[in-house]
């Protein structure tokens, strides 16, 4: 229920965001809904002046009102498409916002294809919500207002279509309720198979060398039946409301023509009036622009759901302190977090680093090791304790100074931006003055990194260097994960290493490891890894065995442990 109620009020929200145009848009569609309802009666008028042998006064009122319809319908196109527009960039602007400030855990409960059909596909859809709501509104005020002019000329007119209206209003309720399901079911399954289609392109090569494409191919689509009955029952309840206001139209239609014939026939109505009703009956009858309406309002109010469901997901809320000088020491105090099951992951960690000190996290696999990084850097925040950097809560510390600060490098690095030596600075502040055309020089902290990380040979072999397109780098895995070293390295004041030279050749290993883990720095070092030599070389090893600290000692003590000595693999020699 609040996901629901979240959804209706993102809903008014994003019909609001259309901001001028939309108002615009509510304006020129009343002046059409009036110019609609005046031209009857305006045509009535015409017909009992030329039967009256009166002037043509009103045959041009009327030909002018039908040039204002046509301008109105050029307007309404005009205007709902900037408002659409406007609005759809704005709810999809705070959404990737929104998703970016989740930390890690909220956002793996998604597929990733789920996440990008909801920020393309159902924010568009939500988009529309202005331009639903005005013309579903405005599209009723022509049959209302043929009832209260048919009511005008005669009450029973009124009454007769009145009651019709009363029917197919019945009809189209039951259309919007069934609709609602029927497309945010469609719009679900979707979201699971563009999910796991993306896993599966991500894994092409794996597919393909282990020849089960078709197997992929029936996991993907495994949902296809079920998403064509979601597809099948909106197009079938489209289709009976209009099939019900197909037959109920007409007979209502007919009813007003012989209730206004009768009348006419008895002196109640003019010739020029039984011509009006007639239209008035055809305008009231005429309920398809409606259920039009409505089919697009469900449609928004269904993708409204659908993104209001990941903006109700919390965010960490951003600091606003800057960090004060200091070497990069990193406070640990009672971190817990805990698994979605409610497991804990954490269970009470102190750690104390000192500047420029390293650490090696170590432990068996579902220690919690890659948990601990991720607090440390505020990936994500702990469930419970507090975490510090210079003596500065990390939760109080100014987003961009944060990311400055804390450098991370992963086991399989995901290189964004446009070039190179967007890649390896992608913390750092961004230069006010380059631009495509003219990009400026390479920033002398990125070629340092560059060096340190062992990937300053392999840049210079690129066609333009630091410069090259990324796309267009061809890049091995080791040289790839010695790219997001560098850009870890880019970072100020503390770096976190969560397994990140798994893919290095030794003698490349070995470069790498001098730079980072030998002697004094002027980055303290939190080191994820399970080889011996990274751990023998840290200040002291931080040993995690199913989210407890078990211990915290230099590796040579610990060493004489055989539960130690099991974690490592029979590579790297003794102690």
């Amino acid at each position: 229920m609040p996901t629901i109620a979240a959804g209706d009020l993102l809903l008014r929200r994003t019909a609001l965001a259309g901001g001028g145009w939309t108002c615009g848009l509510a304006a020129v569609a009343l002046l059409g809904a009036t110019a609609e309802l005046l031209l009857p009666a305006t045509l009535g008028r015409a017909v009992d002046a030329a039967l009256a042998g009166g002037s043509g006064w009103w045959a041009v009122s009327a030909g002018g009102l039908v040039v204002v319809l046509i301008g109105v319908d050029a307007l309404t196109d005009l205007a709902s498409g900037f408002g659409a527009a406007r609005a759809t960039a704005d709810l999809r602007r705070h959404l990737l916002r929104h998703l970016f400030a989740l930390d890690v855990r909220a956002t793996r409960r998604y597929p990733v294809g789920d996440l990008v059909g909801r920020l393309v596909g159902q924010v568009a859809d939500a988009g529309q919500a202005g331009n639903a709501v005005v013309l579903a509104t405005v599209a009723v005020l022509p049959p209302l207002g043929s009832v209260i002019a048919l009511a005008i000329m005669e009450p029973v007119l009124g009454i007769t279509l009145l009651a019709g209206l009363g029917l197919l209003a019945v009809l189209m309720r039951a259309f919007v309720a069934d609709a609602s399901a029927a497309t945010a079911g469609y719009q679900r399954v979707l979201g699971v198979i563009a999910g796991r289609l993306l896993e599966s392109l991500s894994g092409a090569r794996t597919i393909a060398a282990a020849a089960t494409t078709r197997r992929e191919e029936d996991r993907v689509l495994a949902d296809l039946p079920e998403l064509g009955r979601h597809g099948r029952r909106g197009w079938d309840l489209l289709a009976r409301a209009s099939a019900r206001t197909a037959a109920v139209a007409p007979l209502l239609h007919l009813s007003v023509i012989a209730v206004g014939g009768y009348a006419l026939t008895v002196g109640w109505l003019t010739p020029g009036q039984l011509v009006a009703a007639v239209r008035y009956a055809a305008m009231g009858a005429g309920l398809g622009a409606v259920l039009a309406t409505l089919n697009h309002l469900v449609r928004s109010r269904a993708g409204a759901h659908r993104v209001a469901e990941l903006l109700h997901q919390p965010a960490a809320p951003p600091g606003d302190r800057p960090l004060p000088p200091g070497g990069g020491a990193l406070l640990l105090r009672g971190v817990r977090v805990y698994a979605d099951d409610g497991r804990p992951l954490l269970d009470g960690i102190d750690l104390d680093v000192p500047a420029g000190a390293t650490v090696a996290v170590v432990g068996a696999s579902g220690a919690g090791k890659s948990t601990l990084a991720a607090v440390a850097g505020r990936l994500h925040d702990p469930d419970g304790g507090e975490v510090r950097l210079d003596g500065v809560p990390l939760r109080d510390l100014d987003r961009a100074a944060l990311r400055r600060a804390v450098g991370y490098a992963f086991d399989q690095p995901v290189l964004i931006g446009a070039t190179v030596h967007d890649a390896i600075g992608l913390a750092l502040p961004v230069d006010s003055t380059a631009s495509a055309a003219d990009p400026g020089p390479v920033t002398p902290a990125v070629r340092r990194a560059a060096r340190l990380a062992a990937v300053a040979d392999v840049i210079d072999r690129l066609p333009d260097g630091y410069r090259t397109p990324l796309v267009d780098a061809p890049l091995s895995g080791g040289e790839t994960q010695r790219l997001g070293l560098a850009r870890a390295f880019a970072a100020e004041r503390l770096l976190i290493l969560d397994d990140a030279m798994s893919s290095l050749d030794t003698a490349t290993e070995h470069r790498i490891s001098e730079a980072v883990l030998g002697g004094g720095g002027e980055r303290t070092r939190l080191v994820v890894t399970h080889r011996t030599a990274a751990a023998a070389a840290a200040d002291v090893v931080a040993w995690l065995d199913c989210g407890r600290l078990r211990a915290l000692a230099p590796h040579r003590r610990l060493w004489a442990d055989p539960d130690y000595r099991a974690l490592f693999q029979p590579v790297g020699g003794g102690p």
